[in-house]
């Protein structure tokens, strides 16, 4: 029996990701203990409801889909270049609802984003407030056991979404690192050098490990504590882990070799079509008009397909007679960038 596809952009949640080869030699890792995955039922998948529902009514393209088993495959992350609105961020969410891969892990990047940052959080402000208050409590307590500061180090400790997605789940994670081009110059090869290690160590914890050979540290996005050994956290099953690019920036060779990589467009006909079908239900005489007025004003402009659902939604609950209809819609979808000089009709 076939092996391939793993994920087939079906939207039907099954197990498929059991039976995933093994990965290659140089992609293979060894973290442990194994860790469970968080449950993922329907709701899990997606922290909101706006993320589940698009998760649920995605549409993935062929060549989406092949990408994506390859980099499931290989073991390597997936690099999405596309404009706004075309899809990028709702692929990790529909792959992670259809292989059960638990609550998507989130990193959204700005131009001040450190690598850090996405690994694991410190306060050692409110560390040494909590141990001063300590020491309070143990002068008044007296020949009570003085515990070592670094003991109280991993209540001041959580794991960032690429730290929470390292550790050696049984199930790889999905992680969506968000808009990397807006990121500092240095970020993508600092975050690929991670990646292609599969592990990183926590300095704070690796100092303290005299005293606290196991950490128990919050992950990202729950109050859940997994064990660390003497700081150091290394990846079992490889995450699944998209980066999201709007095209601003050349990317160095360096980062681009280690990813498998997806340009995404607009939709656009039957695709298109689907995807209002999906989120919106079979779709009226006068939405299939918006849908084709939609698609020639796409050759004058950059337009987003939440654009277009936003007016077929709204034009067809509002109410409205049909010139007002038209209003409201023109109103709702200008254009986002410019070909020519062309005047903005609808």
């Amino acid at each position: 029996m076939s092996l391939w596809p793993v994920y087939t952009g079906s939207s039907e949640p099954h197990d498929g990701i059991d039976r995933l080869p093994e990965p290659p030699p140089w992609r293979a890792f060894d973290g442990g203990p194994a860790l469970a995955t968080p449950a993922d039922g329907d709701d899990t998948s997606a922290s909101s409801p706006d993320r589940l529902h698009r998760a649920r009514t995605y549409r993935a393209t062929d060549r989406a889909v092949q990408l994506v088993n390859a980099a499931l495959y290989l073991r390597r992350p997936l690099l999405v270049t596309g404009p706004p609105g075309s899809g990028k961020s709702s692929l990790v969410y529909a792959v992670a609802r259809e292989l059960r891969l638990g609550p998507v892990l989130r990193w959204n990047i700005t131009s001040r984003t450190t690598l850090r940052d996405g690994l694991y959080q410190y306060d050692p402000l409110s560390r040494l407030y909590a141990a001063g208050r300590a020491a309070a409590r143990d002068q008044r307590t007296a020949g009570r056991e003085q515990l070592p500061l670094d003991g109280e180090l991993q209540d001041h400790l959580r794991l960032g979404p690429v730290g929470t997605a390292l550790l050696p789940y049984g199930r790889p994670r999905a992680l969506l690192i968000d808009e990397i081009d807006k990121s500092d110059l240095d970020l993508p090869n600092d975050l690929l050098n991670i990646l292609e290690e599969g592990q990183y160590e926590i300095p704070e914890l690796v100092r303290a490990a005299r005293h606290t050979p196991t950490a128990e540290v919050m992950v990202d996005g729950t109050d859940d504590r997994v064990p660390v050994a003497r700081g150091r956290v290394r990846c079992r099953a490889f995450p699944f882990v998209v980066l999201t690019s709007n095209g601003e920036r050349e990317f160095p060779p360096a980062f681009l070799r280690r990813c498998v990589r997806l340009e995404l467009h607009q939709p656009r006909d039957t695709h298109l079509e689907q995807i209002v079908r999906a989120h919106l239900g079979e779709p009226d005489a006068y939405a299939r008009d918006l849908i084709n007025r939609f698609l020639s004003r796409g050759t004058d402009g950059e337009l987003a397909t939440d654009q277009l659902l936003n007016a077929v939604y709204l034009t067809g609950v509002a109410g409205l007679d049909t010139a007002s209809r038209d209003e409201l819609a023109e109103q709702l979808m200008p254009y986002l960038s410019r070909t020519g000089d062309e005047a903005d009709t609808f």
